[in-house]
Order: C-alpha cells, then sequence, then structure tokens
C-alpha cells in the first residue's frame, strides 16, 4: 500500500453502492465501509496511487449529492493504517499528544503529517465511530518529538478549520494509556 482515500457520505445506502464500486474498479483494499454517527457511511481504502485514484473517482460519482467529504493520500506514513485498525504498538510511552478535528479528513491528514514530521508513534486513529461523528489521533514518544508531531498535524492545510482541540501531555499518568485504544 502506498496510497490511502476516504470518502464520507450522509447516505448509507449510496455508501454501499460507492463501496461496491470503489472495490469493482480497481485493485484496492477495503480498510472499512460502514455506516457511522450521525447517519453517515464512511468508506477507507488503499492501494497503489493510480487504482486507488480510480477507485476513488468512481466512488464519488456513485455517491452523487451525498459526498461529504473525500481525501487521498498519496506515500501515506504506514503508522496510519495500523493506527486505523488499532494494531499499532508504541516502543515506548513517554508523552502523549492528542489532536481531536470535526472532520474525519483533517484527522487522516493530520495523522500522517504528525508522524512525518517527527519520531513519534501513532497508536490510535479514531474515526467518527462512536464519537458523534468526530475524530482524534494519538501519538507518543519524547516530549519534543510530540509537541513537534502535534503542531504539524494541526498545522496542516487540510486541517486548517477543523480542529477542535489538541494538547501535549508530557508524564502522563500509566492508567490513561490502559483507556487508549
Amino acid at each position: 500500500m502506498n496510497a490511502i482515500a476516504f470518502l464520507e457520505l450522509s447516505s448509507i445506502a449510496k455508501g454501499m453502492e460507492a463501496a461496491d464500486a470503489i472495490i469493482k474498479t480497481a485493485e484496492t483494499e477495503l480498510l472499512f465501509a460502514r455506516a457511522s454517527c450521525p447517519g453517515k457511511y464512511y468508506i477507507l481504502f488503499s492501494g497503489e496511487v493510480a487504482a486507488v485514484s480510480a477507485s476513488l473517482d468512481a466512488g464519488a460519482a456513485w455517491a452523487e449529492g451525498f459526498l461529504v467529504d473525500s481525501c487521498l493520500i498519496p506515500r501515506v506514513h504506514p503508522q496510519v493504517a495500523a493506527a486505523i485498525h488499532q494494531t499499532a504498538e508504541p516502543a515506548a510511552y513517554g508523552a502523549v499528544g492528542v489532536m481531536e478535528f470535526y472532520s474525519v479528513t483533517a484527522a487522516i491528514y493530520a495523522a500522517d503529517a504528525a508522524v512525518k514530521a517527527a519520531a513519534v508513534d501513532l497508536i490510535e486513529l479514531r474515526l467518527a465511530t462512536g464519537i458523534g461523528g468526530k475524530s482524534f489521533a494519538v501519538v507518543v514518544g519524547e516530549v519534543a518529538a510530540v509537541r513537534a508531531a502535534v503542531d504539524a498535524g494541526i498545522a496542516s492545510r487540510e486541517a486548517d478549520g477543523f480542529v477542535l482541540a489538541h494538547c501535549v501531555i508530557p508524564s502522563p499518568v500509566p492508567e490513561l494509556f490502559e483507556m487508549i485504544g
């Protein structure tokens, strides 16, 4: 996988049609396709850039007037997909940084920017499920690296206007990590 794409639709039926078209259009891997809060349908898939781009175009065409948002990230950092699947295991915890967004696409772009900007581990990327359509990313590492990653994530052009809140906790209590994930 070297690219990732995401579609957000305001119709569950059209979302299912779009997901089917995405997979039938080109060789892509469906990471998830599901209904979520507040009555939206989210589709995330990956593959080679050309295939993902073609499938994104096909999915958007099926979405018709129900397309809320979409994104395509070529050369996505491998930690992004691992965090979405909640399979990320950090080397060490240290400081923790959290970036919270009103938009799923903003969270994906910000998470990618954060892990490309500093030596951190992306341990969670929650995309709208069970949190009222909001999304958030959690990074861990040395304090300076976490600060640099969070700054890069919230400053990414695609996150502009969608940042709800963010924080860096230099020495979190161990119990905090039991609640993540």
